[in-house]
């Protein structure tokens, strides 16, 4: 039950460009969560693992649709709790 309502939080995301493995995001004041597409697990990047700037301008790149993924990809891939 506790994944269900998890799940429920996370916004979609738009994925403007149609090529990204990111489907869902969820933002909090000091993370952002990410699901990929092809697993149930939900990756959360935090100030304290990835960093501020990281994570500020992973937050603004979801809330646009586009580039999130790359983003993950090049600088963050590892650095996720």
């Amino acid at each position: 039950m506790m994944g269900f309502l998890l799940r429920i939080r996370m916004e979609r995301y738009l994925d403007l460009d149609g090529d990204s493995e990111v489907t869902a995001y969820e933002i909090g004041d000091t993370y952002i969560k990410v699901k990929f597409d092809k697993t149930f697990k939900i990756y959360q990047y935090s100030y304290y693992k990835a960093g501020q700037l990281h994570v500020e301008k992973m937050k603004i790149l979801a809330k646009s649709g586009n580039g999130l993924n790359s983003y993950i990809m090049r600088n963050v891939k590892n650095l996720y709790d």
